[in-house]
């Protein structure tokens, strides 16, 4: 599996925007995770962000919320995650980008850790309460065995702080579209598009919008502001929650192709 700035690096020279979709891992049960990761990888995504279910998932909004409270109740921890993604990783495309608050981190040491998600495949680390000032520690120790870590920035950032967590996130750049947890929007916020400026005049790293992104049309908006990425989770997440687990996944696969089909064509800057 190639890395994060590999996969970026060739979707750049085909002219393509990247999908990223996030699941919650374990929800509704970690063969069906398995399953969802498989589809997504056939169906359109060029990486997959896989959420690790937290007691207090201060980031997440309603619908990831509850997909983890689901996921814990099943008694779904990081080895199951883990073990469930070491045996998938060698069929995907897709890089897997692990989505985890820094508590469990801290608990198991940052070395074992990573050894540990370095081993099972994932390429791409995501931690948002992980604040630039204490984040030095995690990101070099993660290069040294192949994970990049994203860090993100918001509509409200400073211009010095967008260049300085432009300077030291991996892989990509994660723009937070929203003031706020994760969702479901019905728009995207006007400022994002003004921090994605700010952050092109920085840096050459590739820009994922995420947070709020929950349809074709806001897919589409972000790829005509400029982002090199958009990911989607709240909209996914609660789309493989209704019905029954293959219905759950029968819907996924549909939503997956209508988003990349929403940014496949010849980009409007």
């Amino acid at each position: 599996m190639t890395s994060i700035s590999q996969r970026f690096e060739s979707l750049r020279k085909n002219n393509q925007c990247a999908l990223i979709p996030f699941i919650t891992a374990g929800d509704p049960n970690l063969e069906s995770t398995a399953q969802a990761l498989q589809i997504l990888d056939s169906n359109g995504a060029d990486f997959i962000e896989l959420g690790v279910p937290y007691s207090d998932p201060l980031a997440d909004g309603p619908v990831i919320q509850a997909a983890a409270t689901r996921a814990l109740k099943k008694e779904t921890r990081l080895a199951h995650v883990l073990e469930m993604a070491q045996e998938i990783t060698p069929s995907l495309r897709s890089p897997l980008i692990l989505f985890t608050y820094y508590n469990p981190i801290l608990n198991l040491g940052i070395q074992p850790f990573l050894k540990q998600i370095a081993a099972s495949g994932i390429k791409g680390l995501v931690v948002p309460d992980l604040p630039l000032e204490e984040a030095s520690e995690l990101l070099n120790s993660a290069t040294q065995v192949g994970i990049e870590t994203t860090l993100l920035v918001t509509p409200t950032s400073s211009k010095e702080r967008i260049e300085a967590i432009s300077q030291q996130s991996q892989g990509f750049i994660y723009l937070v579209s929203v003031t706020g947890v994760t969702g479901v929007r019905s728009q995207l916020q006007g400022r994002v598009k003004d921090v994605l400026k700010e952050i092109r005049n920085v840096t050459n790293k590739p820009i994922g919008i995420g947070f709020g992104i929950s349809s074709p049309e806001q897919a589409r908006q972000a790829l005509n502001w400029g982002a090199d990425a958009v990911i989607v989770g709240s909209a996914f997440v609660q789309r493989l929650a209704e019905g029954t687990p293959q219905q759950g996944l029968e819907t996924i696969k549909t939503f997956c192709q209508e988003l990349k089909a929403s940014i496949s064509v010849a980009n409007i800057r």
